[in-house]
């Protein structure tokens, strides 16, 4: 366990956490809704520092990044939890089943395993990276001093601090804009578009970001949401950003039928209208 970043004691040993936007306020005992960050005894504590449900070498393609080093293979490792609940999840046996098993590592291994299979970076992915904070953060800064690159591949679903805590040490994101819709996220994601909104605008500044949106038959798959969506990608980070238009498969808690594949065309008309780098997934 490690100390966890971007928290407050308050009284009776309560703790408050600032990571995301849930801001959740925990009692001796309780975690977050990610799941892992307790407190413990006053102190909020990271349940995952140094701990792995996986490394692999990865096609940066696969993140998805297509213009960000394209062709390259990346380090990719993720570890348990998430701090969204999507009833659609592709990776529900590690983002919501968090006590489940996981090998150690350090910092200092994982940037060793990089350069020793000539990976140019470290993709943190898999699960929810903004949650895995204070080792993501610790081995970012280790991968930057060996000249290596560092990606997130996230839900996009973090406070401004911790946020800007992270950017310095990040040169790739693909963050998940999941609908342009805030109904969608409260009762799909059990969360809130509006702070993806933000991490996309403010990361979109600081290093390279593509943009993923997984349409999903009946949720978010109108002419309009996609519409509203490419205007909005359009007006605040210009025609360059790239966006990945995703097919959606029945998992987890959702037994919708696949998305039909001239539905992902359609929405790539549309996206094409404004923006030069359009990409259907997942077909």
């Amino acid at each position: 366990m490690k100390e966890a970043l971007y928290y407050e004691k308050i009284h009776g040993k309560r703790v408050h956490c600032h990571l995301c936007p849930y801001e959740c306020s925990l009692p001796p005992g309780s975690k977050g809704a990610c799941g892992v960050r307790q407190n413990i005894d006053g102190i909020l504590y990271s349940l995952i520092y140094g701990k792995t449900t996986g490394i692999s070498l990865d096609p940066i393609e696969k993140k998805p990044l297509y213009r960000f080093f394209p062709g390259k293979q990346i380090l990719s490792l993720g570890t348990r939890g998430c701090n969204l609940h999507c009833d659609f999840c592709q990776n529900w046996h590690i983002s919501q089943e968090v006590d489940g098993p996981m090998e150690n590592v350090t910092s200092e291994e994982v940037v060793e395993r990089a350069k020793e299979v000539g990976s140019f970076g470290i993709a943190y992915t898999y699960n929810e990276p903004f949650i895995w904070y204070e080792f993501v953060l610790d081995t970012a800064k280790l991968a930057r001093q060996n000249g290596l690159k560092n990606v997130l591949v996230t839900n996009g679903f973090v406070n401004r601090a911790p946020l800007e805590g992270m950017l310095p040490y990040i040169d790739a994101m693909n963050i998940d804009l999941k609908a342009f819709d805030e109904d969608f996220y409260a009762k799909v994601c059990k969360g809130s578009l509006k702070p993806v909104l933000d991490v996309i605008k403010i990361s979109a500044k600081a290093c390279h970001v593509e943009l993923t949106n997984l349409i999903i038959p009946t949720l978010n798959d109108s002419e309009s949401s996609v519409r509203q969506m490419v205007d909005w990608i359009y007006s605040n980070l210009g025609p360059e950003v790239p966006l990945h238009i995703s097919r959606y498969f029945p998992y987890y808690n959702m037994d919708l039928l696949p998305t039909p594949v001239e539905t992902l065309k359609r929405a790539e008309r549309i996206a094409k209208e404004k923006l030069k780098y359009v990409y259907i997934g997942n077909v």
